[in-house]
């Protein structure tokens, strides 16, 4: 029952997460980009229920519009590195000897650098924008997925199933990709769910230091970059993408527990 609630929980706050975004052009009372130096800086009202920044941008309308880009940060974030990361560490725990050393020896120089630092280092090299992150992530990000799965695969292998495949004259891909593969991706399907938080927390952070998203398009953590110096006298430019940053993050991270709790319970 306990994991039933958890994982409605989850999908309730992703699902109003994915109607804003949808909805934005229908919801969003005003336009998110459109300056007004009548409104600069009002605080939360019936017009205005989230207040406006400094250049009388509805923030509410900010917000909502915001959903999209951060959405797309949280997952496009993290299918790259899972599919890297399954093919790379299906294969490896498969074939195992030499391949796998290999494999291993470049996750050890890949994992002998701070992430954010390895990430922030791409960035700077490609350029700031949503497509460097991206990249970003899927070079470094991929090593979890691929220990996960490589892990399953080492198991897996010398099961009953997988020895008759061999036996039938099945070719290597068949089995990796058919019998094995489905077997061994219920952990790293849990575990993007986790990495989303992550994902969403560092692309807020790459934006909020300006190697993002770019001003003007509307994403929370360029929204708390401009509003830090604003924070003792208009407080609620920052607290309303801050906290949607909490919420879609605690929603995922609702979301996987259901979904490990429930993987959990079935096995």
């Amino acid at each position: 029952m306990g994991q039933r609630v958890t994982l409605a929980a989850g999908v309730s706050i992703l699902a109003l997460f994915i109607f804003a975004a949808i909805a934005a052009p229908l919801i969003a009372p005003y336009d998110p980009i459109v300056h007004n130096s009548e409104l600069r800086l009002v605080p939360p009202s019936l017009f205005h229920p989230f207040g406006t920044d400094n250049f009388g941008r509805d923030i509410l309308s900010r917000v909502i519009w915001a959903t999209r880009i951060d959405l797309q940060i949280a997952f496009l974030g993290v299918i790259f590195p899972f599919l890297i990361g399954t093919i790379l560490g299906t294969i490896s725990g498969y074939f195992g000897g030499m391949v796998d050393i290999i494999f291993m020896r470049l996750i050890d120089v890949v994992l002998a650098f701070p992430f954010l630092v390895l990430m922030l280092s791409i960035i700077a090299i490609l350029g700031p924008g949503l497509s460097s992150f991206y990249i970003a992530m899927a070079l470094v990000g991929w090593v979890s997925y691929a220990r996960l799965i490589r892990t399953q695969m080492l198991v897996l292998k010398n099961s009953d199933y997988a020895v008759a495949a061999v036996s039938l004259g099945f070719s290597n891909s068949r089995i990796m990709f058919r019998h094995l593969l489905p077997n061994a991706i219920a952990g790293s399907i849990v575990f993007s769910m986790s990495d989303a938080v992550l994902v969403l927390l560092n692309g807020a952070a790459i934006s909020y230091l300006g190697l993002g998203v770019q001003p003007p398009l509307a994403e929370w953590g360029v929204m708390v970059a401009e509003g830090q110096s604003f924070i003792s006298t208009a407080w609620w430019i920052t607290f309303f993408p801050g906290l949607s940053i909490v919420v879609l993050a605690f929603g995922l991270s609702l979301l996987g527990d259901g979904l490990s709790e429930t993987l959990g319970a079935r096995q």
